[in-house]
């Protein structure tokens, strides 16, 4: 089996969820039914530079949020995927139309909708409190929570394997 830095040099799509991966997990309502949410704003720099230097990044989610298309959109992620359930066939559409084969695939996740993907990325990437059958097919499991930073542990990861000063 390729080892981990192997699995991020060929890496050139990031896939991440968002709840319990850009964030805590938890989920907060105004007075008025609105969902807020909180994003830590060093895994958003990690983001940018990942971005920046010509790496692809997508979200795929299950749930539908404004806050997300927000903060995505000021990210500069083109690849926003809210409300899918099938995880799975919308990667693999992306992928098709990006050219990119499931060896070049990072995957973040958390839970169990996220293991579909886990089993066919280049790269399975499990948050450290993810649910334990999620980190058990992981490649790698980061050290922080999500929404605590895990998501720039990710990014981190990616472009040390590119040789790339962030």
């Amino acid at each position: 089996m390729p080892a981990l830095e192997e699995r991020a040099a060929r890496v050139q799509l990031a896939v991440f969820d968002v709840d319990g991966v850009f964030t805590d997990g938890r989920l907060y309502y105004g007075a008025r039914g609105e969902q807020l949410k909180a994003f830590h704003v060093r895994d958003g720099h990690g983001i940018r530079l990942l971005l920046h230097h010509g790496m692809r990044v997508a979200v795929i989610s299950g749930r539908r949020s404004p806050a997300v298309a927000q903060r995505m959109r000021e990210l500069g992620i083109r690849h926003l995927f809210q409300g899918r359930d099938d995880k799975l066939a919308v990667l693999q559409k992306l992928l098709q139309r990006l050219e990119l084969a499931w060896n070049q695939v990072a995957c973040v996740g958390d839970d169990l909708v996220d293991l579909p993907l886990f089993e066919v990325a280049g790269l399975a990437v499990a948050v450290a409190d993810a649910q334990p059958e999620v980190r058990a097919r992981a490649h790698h499991v980061t050290r922080a929570r999500g929404g605590e930073g895990a998501v720039r542990e990710v990014c981190d990861l990616l472009l040390a394997a590119r040789n790339t000063q962030a």
